[in-house]
């Protein structure tokens, strides 16, 4: 038997068929794109059913499909009540989906909990009794495992790290706040922050990386940048670095798990990223005097973490 595992995101859907190891079979991805929900859950039965094509399986060997999805995924009214990436609201997206997969269980779960619990399960969370993973993507997702069960809240809306200030009155936010986490220090942030800091400095390296065009200038033409010691890349990098530590500082201070798992495209600059944030751990963390501190991490699973959690996740309600 397999299970279906989805990651939803704001740019791409991905999806790929996770046998009962937890291992992927096949996967592949189309762009999310546009024309709401309704859009979007065809592109995603549309997804599914070539992978099932691809490798010859029929529906009837499935067990189940997950789904993560980038906001509040409501486990007892089936509704995507809120992700504001998405503009969606109160949706019956598993509804949606139904026309496609009339014989196979469909569930869903946020996406960053998916993720966080398939770290949990089989990457660097593993063996660890707390554990919290913050996701860098379009935005800042989050997933919390304490005792080794998800916490979700009262209303399963429970880790949006992104949507916590760190600026009072910093930029505003599409949640509807101003100066939110996700603002500051997710993958788009990132990029927004390299293509102000090349507007001022038209003599840095990372115009020539880019080939000129600024709209070509990513998170990886920023750490490119760094590794080869440009001076704009590298104060871009400080300044989100300083943003990142101030949030995650903020989790350590709340929650004080034994982990903490960076995830997202961006994690995958590893000490890049996570040597700034020790320093600021180490510096301004409540207990860093305290001979048991969190430990700082990034992901192992990479991108499959969404797709890994989401069909395991499905596989347990299911049983």
């Amino acid at each position: 038997m397999y299970y279906i595992g989805v990651d939803l995101g704001g740019t791409n859907i991905a999806a790929g068929i996770v046998n009962q190891d937890g291992a992927i079979v096949h996967k592949d991805s189309v762009p999310t794109g546009e024309g709401g929900s309704r859009a979007i859950a065809d592109r995603i039965g549309e997804l599914v059913k070539r992978l099932l094509a691809d490798k010859g399986i029929k529906e009837e060997e499935l067990k189940a499909i997950g789904i993560g999805v980038p906001g509040t995924a409501n486990q007892d009214s089936g509704l995507v009540e809120y992700a504001n990436n998405l503009g969606m609201e109160d949706e019956p997206f598993l509804e949606m989906l139904r026309p496609y997969f009339k014989n196979t269980r469909l569930a869903f779960e946020n996406d960053a909990n998916a993720a966080a619990y398939a770290e949990y399960r089989f990457g660097t969370g593993k063996g660890a009794n707390s554990m919290i993973m913050v996701t860098l993507g379009t935005g800042i997702g989050g997933g919390m495992i304490f005792g080794g069960e998800l916490f979700e809240g009262i209303n399963y809306a429970a880790g949006e790290f992104g949507h916590f200030t760190i600026k009072y009155d910093g930029l505003p936010c599409n949640c509807g706040r101003r100066g939110c986490f996700e603002r500051y220090a997710s993958a788009s942030a990132l990029v927004e922050q390299t293509k102000e800091a090349m507007e001022k400095h038209p003599e840095s390296e990372l115009w020539k990386l880019c080939g000129g065009d600024l709209d070509k200038a990513d998170g990886k033409i920023l750490f490119e940048g760094v590794r080869r010691g440009d001076k704009t890349a590298e104060e871009v990098l400080e300044v989100f670095t300083g943003y990142l530590g101030a949030g995650i500082v903020d989790l350590i201070n709340i929650f004080q798990p034994e982990v903490i798992c960076l995830g997202g495209g961006i994690s995958k600059a590893g000490a890049y990223l996570t040597e700034p944030v020790k320093k600021i751990m180490a510096k301004e963390s409540y207990t860093r005097m305290s001979k048991h501190r969190p430990k700082l991490v990034s992901a192992s699973l990479g991108n499959d973490a969404g797709i890994i959690g989401a069909a395991l996740l499905a596989a347990e309600k299911e049983s």
